[in-house]
């Protein structure tokens, strides 16, 4: 789905506005969680996102992007990413990443969080802390004079050392006006290597973290992405902003634990 433009450095009335457009997304995803259970297909999820965001004056930015059918990726147990919302009916111990984006008043929001349905095997929930972790451990290295490299490095290294795998063909990415902006935001990577980073660029980093191999296969509709060993992978994404001593996080997680936590 990536296609990168621009330079990336913001405002802060963009930064605002960016933040906005970030707020709807950690809100659908809450509205989205609330219906998330044994027995929805993935395509009921998917309608549910597209009414919520149209309602609260937001456009879903994934449909028609590039030709993608639909307003969120799901993807299920071994999908990694761009999962097609379908026919799919949700099962009890399924790992559900869910990608979500919005655009309102011309710019965009982005990110992604994976659900435990039901009873999930207890080394796939550890997948999916590691996958988080390794998320805030990337965020703290998204300061002003660190590079790209440094955050890929800081992501690999966790995550490898808790014994899985980082996937190598996709990467997070810069935002604002455009879904996908410069620069490309790899979670592996060698330290002190690749763009610098400066305070007001806006990024999406997000791990995609495989509990097996790192490699992967592009499915026959053109979007869908799996595991070539057929375990199950994790994604977690959030929209920081890089500032002087700490990365600032415009998306949130919020909204989605308070519904995680009432069921």
């Amino acid at each position: 789905m990536t296609r990168f433009f621009g330079s990336n450095i913001k405002t802060e009335l963009e930064i605002k506005l960016i933040k906005e457009s970030s707020l709807l997304v950690g809100k659908t995803l809450a509205e989205v969680a609330k219906h998330l259970k044994v027995g929805v297909t993935t395509k009921f999820l998917d309608n549910i996102a597209e009414k919520y965001i149209l309602d609260n004056g937001g456009k879903p930015s994934f449909k028609g992007y590039s030709g993608y059918p639909a307003t969120l990726c799901v993807s299920v147990n071994d999908k990694v990413v761009h999962g097609i919302p379908n026919e799919y009916v949700i099962k009890n111990g399924d790992i559900v990443s869910v990608d979500c984006g919005v655009v309102k008043n011309g710019y965009h929001g982005d990110y992604a969080y994976t659900f435990a349905v039901g009873d999930v095997d207890k080394e796939y929930l550890r997948l999916l802390k590691i996958t988080k972790e390794s998320l805030y451990k990337g965020i703290e290295m998204a300061v002003d004079g660190n590079t790209i490299g440094d955050i890929g490095f800081t992501i690999q290294t966790y995550v490898e050392t808790h014994g899985f795998s980082v996937v190598r063909e996709l990467v997070g990415h810069g935002i604002g006006r455009s879904l996908h902006e410069k620069p490309e935001v790899p979670n592996y990577g060698q330290a002190n290597k690749g763009v610098k980073l400066k305070e007001g660029m806006v990024i999406c980093i997000e791990p995609m973290i495989n509990y097996g191999k790192k490699y992967i296969l592009f499915e026959n509709d053109g979007w869908t992405v799996r595991t070539a060993d057929g375990k199950p992978s994790a994604h977690f994404e959030h929209q920081i902003v890089v500032r002087k001593q700490k990365a600032e996080i415009l998306s949130t997680y919020e909204y989605i634990e308070q519904i995680i936590n009432e069921k």
